[in-house]
């Protein structure tokens, strides 16, 4: 009389049922949920942040959007828990300098942020539904070193960008899409539009007010991660 398979052997025998290697959804790149890795702190932190926005949401390099935004971060200002000091946005997404007295602050601060972006969105693009993807990414800054490469990543990240699409380097200017023109840090003086208010506070961090000046005025003709 013959024995019965089980599923399992019948499963070795025949290489068909059951999990398959390679099968199920595929891991999405990133090494962790940036959320749940999100780091604590309970003093005054500066910390790089990275948005990115819904494949539906048109380039935010708009003018329209970017003339939303800039009125919207005026209202930042008010919070004393929380500084916008830099920032640029891309196509797809948004690099942000901020600091925040605690974590909890940072995490009231970027909702604030957040709300803006898509109010500003909807506005700008006339349209109406989510706008950003997933949450914000932050990563905290510990020395002067770190701060002067953040500030420079954010505020040429276009350079970048256009460098990688183009095989070339780019014209230097100020990026007009970030806040970039209220910056006093570059190596040399580039002509800049400063109508109305600046929408981006001051650090109170020593960090980001001196600290990253130990290692010299930024040169606006960096391409930020070239080698």
């Amino acid at each position: 009389m013959a024995t019965q398979l089980s599923f399992h052997e019948y499963r070795m025998q025949v290489g068909r049922g059951g999990p398959r290697k390679g099968a199920g959804r595929k891991r999405s790149g990133r090494r962790c949920d940036p959320k749940r890795a999100r780091e604590k702190f309970d003093r005054l932190t500066a910390v790089h942040v990275t948005l990115r926005v819904s494949d539906e949401v048109r380039s935010l390099r708009s003018r329209a959007f970017i003339a939303e935004i800039q009125t919207s971060f005026l209202a930042l200002k008010e919070r004393v828990d929380f500084r916008l000091l830099h920032y640029s946005f891309q196509s797809d997404h948004v690099h942000l300098i901020v600091e925040a007295e605690n974590h909890e602050a940072l995490g009231r601060g970027m909702k604030a942020v957040s709300s803006r972006i898509a109010r500003a969105a909807h506005r700008g693009f006339e349209i109406s539904g989510k706008v950003l993807r997933g949450p914000y990414h932050a990563h905290l800054l510990r020395s002067a070193a770190e701060a002067h490469r953040a500030i420079a990543y954010v505020l040429l990240n276009i350079r970048k960008h256009w460098s990688q699409q183009h095989r070339q380097a780019p014209r230097v200017k100020i990026d007009e899409a970030s806040s970039a023109r209220w910056f006093e840090g570059f190596s040399q003086k580039l002509p800049a539009q400063r109508a109305g208010e600046c929408e981006v506070s001051r650090p109170r961090s020593w960090l980001l007010s001196k600290g990253w000046r130990r290692y010299g005025p930024i040169d606006p003709a960096l391409i930020p991660g070239a080698v």
